[in-house]
C-alpha cells in the first residue's frame, strides 16, 4: 500500500452540540438481504492521503467516530451485507450541506443516537482509494466512477445510555448494521477492512488527545 506523507493535523477545541431526541425502536433481529456480497480484499494500489480540501474525482464524506460517555471506547459495528466488516458509522455528504450537520445526520440515520455531543473535528479530509472490486461494485449501485471516498471526521461523545443505539436508525433509512459493540481504539483498527485501517490509524490517532484509552493497545 502506498501511504502519502500525511500533514500535522490540528483539532479544532470541543464544541458542544444540540441534537433534538426522537423516539429510539427496538432493534428486530435482522436478516441478511440476498444478493451478491462486496469483497473486501486489499488492494495494492490503495491510497491513503491527507489533504486541505476533497480532491476530484473522490465521493465526499464523513466519519463519525462515537465514544462512549467515558471516552474510553468507540462504537464499532458489522455490516449486514459483509458480516466480517467492521466499521465506524461513515455517509456521503448531501449536495450543499455542511460536513458537521452530515455528521449529525448520518448518526442519528445509522445508530439512531442523538443524545451526543461534537468532541473534534479533524480540519484536513483524510482520502483512501477503493479497491478494484469494491470500486466496481460500489459504483455500479451508485451510478457513478468516483476512485475512493475523500472523509471528514468527528469525535462524539455519547451523553444518553446505550439504550438509545438503535441500529434501526431514525427509520429514514435502510439499516446498514446487524449488530454493534465497544472496542478500544486498536481493536476498532484490528477488526476493519484492509483498504480503511489507514485513515482510522490517522483518525484514531488525532482523536487520540480527546480519549482515555491508549489506541496502542488493547484493554
Amino acid at each position: 500500500m502506498t501511504v502519502a506523507a500525511a500533514r500535522c493535523l490540528i483539532l479544532s477545541p470541543a464544541i458542544s452540540i444540540s441534537i433534538s431526541s426522537s423516539t429510539v425502536l427496538r432493534l428486530p433481529r435482522i436478516t441478511r438481504r440476498p444478493g451478491p456480497a462486496l469483497s473486501c480484499s486489499a488492494s495494492p494500489l490503495a491510497v491513503f492521503a491527507s489533504m486541505d480540501a476533497p480532491p476530484e474525482g473522490y465521493r465526499t464524506n464523513v466519519g463519525i467516530c462515537l465514544a462512549d460517555p467515558s471516552l474510553t471506547k468507540i462504537f464499532s459495528a458489522s455490516r449486514i451485507d459483509i458480516p466480517s466488516a467492521w466499521q465506524m458509522p461513515q455517509g456521503g455528504i448531501d449536495a450543499g450541506e455542511e460536513p458537521r450537520a452530515a455528521a449529525v445526520r448520518e448518526l442519528r440515520e445509522e445508530t439512531g443516537v442523538t443524545s451526543a455531543e461534537i468532541v473534534a473535528e479533524a480540519p484536513n479530509w483524510l482520502t483512501y482509494d477503493f479497491p478494484a472490486d469494491v470500486r466496481d461494485k460500489l459504483n455500479a449501485r451508485w451510478g457513478t466512477n468516483w476512485k475512493g471516498q475523500a472523509q471528514k471526521w468527528f469525535l462524539f461523545r455519547l451523553t444518553g445510555t446505550d439504550n438509545e443505539i438503535n441500529l434501526m436508525g431514525d427509520g429514514s433509512e435502510k439499516p446498514e448494521f446487524s449488530e454493534w459493540t465497544w472496542m478500544t481504539p486498536k481493536e476498532v483498527i484490528e477488526k476493519a477492512v484492509e483498504f480503511k485501517k489507514p485513515v482510522y490509524e490517522e483518525t484514531l490517532k488525532h482523536f487520540a488527545p480527546y480519549l482515555q484509552s491508549d489506541p496502542t493497545t488493547s484493554s
